[in-house]
């Protein structure tokens, strides 16, 4: 039973496993309306396996999943698109949705690129091509939003406009968003909750900033510490190089 109207997904000791070997295991998070809960971690950390737990995309899993709605909107890490084909914008946001024109223009508006409507995706920038993923992901409102590295092949001004924009969508649509990153340095300080995996849960807490922090210096480097607010990064274990866990 949900007491908390406000909750959309809920991880409780999640894993998922292929032929006996662990994806992730041991997740347990929520997420809220309004919210946004940002994974970080390595490549092969189980940061996107995790993400489609959360969606509902893989069926045998262990642990459990509550999940209370059904809006979602999707920016995968990866999409193939054949950028010789002339589709433009408005075309895109159509390819697999039957959405209006006014639903079209208000998600382009809202992402800044309404003025790129009629101009061949092929000819977008990074930036600009993550926003109009972003714009077909909101185009239908969702109350979960999902966002799988969503600044990839956009640099670092771009990424920190990009972090605005995502909490401009939190907060107008009010719909709660899990963030995958895999750089440290790349999560947002908009972020209410961060969750380090590395096949399991690392660390996680509130974002706040850990500059000071020596591990966080030792893994990025002083200028890194430098560049935006971060979150509270404390292991309370080692990985062996086995692979097992054992507490510091």
């Amino acid at each position: 039973m949900n007491t908390n109207q406000n909750i959309l997904v809920k991880l409780k000791e999640a894993g998922f496993r292929i032929n006996d070997k662990w994806l992730v295991k041991g997740v347990t998070l929520q997420i809220e309306k309004g919210k946004i809960v940002t994974l970080i971690g390595p490549n092969g950390s189980g940061k996107s396996t995790t993400a489609k737990i959360a969606l509902g995309i893989y069926k045998k899993i262990d642990g459990e999943v509550e999940k209370y709605t059904n809006k979602v909107g999707y920016v995968p890490q990866k999409i193939s698109v054949d950028w010789t084909l002339p589709l433009r914008v408005s075309d895109f946001m159509t390819l697999t949705e039957n959405l209006k024109a006014e639903a079209i223009n208000e998600a382009l508006s809202l992402t800044g690129v309404i003025h790129l409507k009629d101009k061949n995706l092929g000819d977008l920038s990074g930036g600009e091509f993550q926003r109009v993923l972003l714009a077909r992901a909101i185009s239908k409102k969702p109350e979960l939003l999902v966002l799988d590295e969503p600044v990839q092949g956009v640099d670092f001004t771009g990424e920190i406009a990009l972090y605005e924009l995502i909490k401009k969508i939190s907060d107008e649509l009010n719909c709660g968003i899990l963030l995958i990153s895999h750089d440290l340095h790349t999560v947002m300080s908009a972020t209410d909750h961060v969750v380090c995996l590395n096949g399991h849960v690392c660390c996680s807490g509130t974002p706040i900033d850990v500059a000071k922090n020596n591990e966080y210096k030792a893994l990025f480097g002083e200028q890194a510490s430098q560049i935006l607010t971060r979150y509270q990064h404390k292991h309370d274990h080692i990985h062996t190089d086995e692979g097992e866990i054992k507490k510091n």
